[in-house]
């Protein structure tokens, strides 16, 4: 794993960030999600948010991010929606929630917007992952499939062992099974 997105929906999120960066360092980004306000993206990006994650196209916090230089990831679920954040200069479109769609939904992206770039998140599983990135997606989101209940008590063990069968996943699939 290379990018972890803690949610504004987690309470303490902005006071986390900085004892997070302090641990992890330079090995993995990190980025806030769930941002639905220009103030909440000035202050994720005050207390240095590696990139921004909203599940909206909010022009207002789009441009923030965008004038700060910080990478944006957001979200919609329409074309209408994809290209207006594409255009406004978003770093990728998230689209959301994916599974309502699925994977086959990029493929239809890919004609009138061959230059698309795309995320999914909401409701991917890790069995579905090689569908998205066959259709062209630059990474995947995934949470409570990936997290189960380590948050909640659960086995870290457990968290660790989805996280290498993901990255696992992701390599074969990239590399076409060649590994």
């Amino acid at each position: 794993m290379r990018s972890i997105e803690l949610t504004l929906s987690t309470p303490g999120t902005f006071e986390h960030l900085p004892a997070l960066h302090a641990s992890l360092g330079e090995r993995v980004e990190i980025g806030i999600g769930t941002i639905v306000s220009a103030d909440q993206a000035r202050r994720a990006i005050d207390a240095g948010a590696d990139y921004l994650v909203t599940p909206v196209v909010d022009l207002e916090v789009i441009n923030v991010a965008v004038g700060a230089g910080t990478p944006i990831y957001a979200g919609g679920l329409t074309p209408t929606e994809l290209y207006l954040a594409w255009a406004a200069g978003v770093t990728a479109v998230k689209i959301f929630p994916a599974q309502t769609v699925g994977s086959a939904y990029a493929a239809h992206l890919r004609g009138p917007f061959p230059d698309l770039q795309f995320l999914p998140s909401g409701g991917v599983g890790l069995a579905d992952v090689p569908a998205w990135l066959r259709a062209g997606a630059v990474a995947v989101s995934l949470g409570g499939p990936l997290l189960g209940d380590a948050l909640d008590g659960g086995s870290l063990v457990a968290l660790a062992d989805r996280a290498r069968r993901t990255v696992d996943v992701v390599r074969e699939t990239r590399d076409g099974g060649r590994s």
